[in-house]
C-alpha cells in the first residue's frame, strides 16, 4: 500500500475516533456543530465521517435534524467483548506496570458478601515486612482499603446492617471499630476517589486502593498497593488511580467529563 494512502487512512480513523469519543460524553443526541467544535474538525469533515458511521450502524441520527448518537452496533459488539473479558486478565498488565514502578506488592480483589477476596497478586521482592495473605484469602471489608471502597458503594442502611452483622471486629488496634468512624471514612473516600488502610489489617503494613468499574459503571474489583508502613509514598496514590482508571476503560467503562482523572507527575 502506498505510504500516503496509509497515512490518510490512519488520519480518518483518528478523526472517527475523536467523533465517537464526543458522542460517548453526551447522553442526548449531539448537534453536528457541537461535534465539530469539540473535535476541532471542519463541519464538512464531520458530516462526511458521520455519514459513513451511520451507514455502518456505529452511529444513529437523532430525532432532531442534524443530531447524532451512538448506534446499536456498539451494543452488539460490546456484548461479544464482554463475554470474553476477564477482570483478572485485563488488570494484569496494569498490575505489573504498577509493581515495576513501586517495587511493592500489588493486589487485585473482589467483594464476596462481607469480605474481600484476593484474586491476584504480584509480590514485593525486597526483604522485610511482607503481606502474608495469599490469592483466595479473605479479609473483612472495613479493615482493608479495597473493602472500604466496596462499602462506599452501599447505602447508609446497608452499611449499618454490615456493622451490626460483623460488630466491626478489629484485626489490629488501628482497625475501625464503630459505625460513626466508618461513615466518616466512607464520606472521605467518596470525595477523594481512593481508600487507605493505615495498618488496620496488619500492623506495619499500609495500603492504598482504587476501584475498577465495568461497562455498566459497577464497581467490580479493586486494585491496591501494600507496603511496609515506613516505605509508603504518597505519590503512589496518583499512580494507582490512573492504573485503575485505565483498567476500567479496557473493561468498557466510560467516565463522564467530571469523573475523568488527570494524573500529576509521579514523585
Amino acid at each position: 500500500m502506498d505510504q500516503s494512502v496509509s497515512k490518510a487512512n490512519i488520519q480518518v480513523l483518528d478523526r472517527a475516533s475523536a467523533i465517537l469519543r464526543v458522542l460517548t460524553q453526551h447522553h442526548d443526541p449531539v448537534n453536528l456543530k457541537v461535534i465539530s467544535d469539540e473535535t476541532c474538525l471542519h463541519i464538512s469533515t464531520c458530516h462526511r465521517i458521520l455519514s459513513d458511521l451511520v451507514r455502518l450502524r456505529f452511529v444513529e441520527k437523532g430525532a432532531s435534524a442534524g443530531t447524532y448518537r451512538l448506534g446499536l452496533r456498539f451494543l452488539q459488539l460490546g456484548n461479544l467483548v464482554r463475554e470474553r473479558i476477564s477482570v483478572r486478565d485485563t488488570a494484569r498488565t496494569g498490575m505489573q506496570r504498577l509493581h515495576n514502578l513501586t517495587r511493592q506488592t500489588v493486589n487485585l480483589s473482589i467483594r464476596q458478601n462481607d469480605n474481600i477476596v484476593y484474586i491476584d497478586r504480584i509480590m514485593r521482592e525486597r526483604p522485610g515486612i511482607q503481606v502474608v495473605r495469599t490469592i483466595g484469602a479473605t479479609a473483612p471489608l472495613h479493615t482493608t482499603s479495597s473493602g472500604k471502597l466496596f462499602l462506599a458503594e452501599d447505602s447508609f442502611e446497608q452499611i449499618r446492617a454490615y456493622a451490626l452483622r460483623t460488630n466491626l471486629e478489629k484485626s489490629t488496634p488501628n482497625s475501625i471499630g464503630d459505625i460513626d468512624t466508618l461513615l466518616t471514612e466512607i464520606s472521605k473516600i467518596k470525595t477523594l476517589g481512593f481508600a487507605r488502610d493505615e495498618e488496620e489489617l496488619e500492623m506495619g503494613v499500609r495500603c492504598v486502593a482504587a476501584g475498577i468499574r465495568d461497562d455498566s459503571g459497577k464497581l467490580v474489583a479493586c486494585l491496591s498497593i501494600s507496603s511496609p508502613a515506613s516505605s509508603f509514598l504518597e505519590g503512589w496514590i496518583s499512580e494507582i488511580k490512573h492504573t485503575a482508571d485505565d483498567i476500567s476503560e479496557h473493561l468498557g467503562y466510560v467516565a463522564t467529563p467530571g469523573e475523568l482523572y488527570v494524573r500529576p507527575d509521579f514523585t
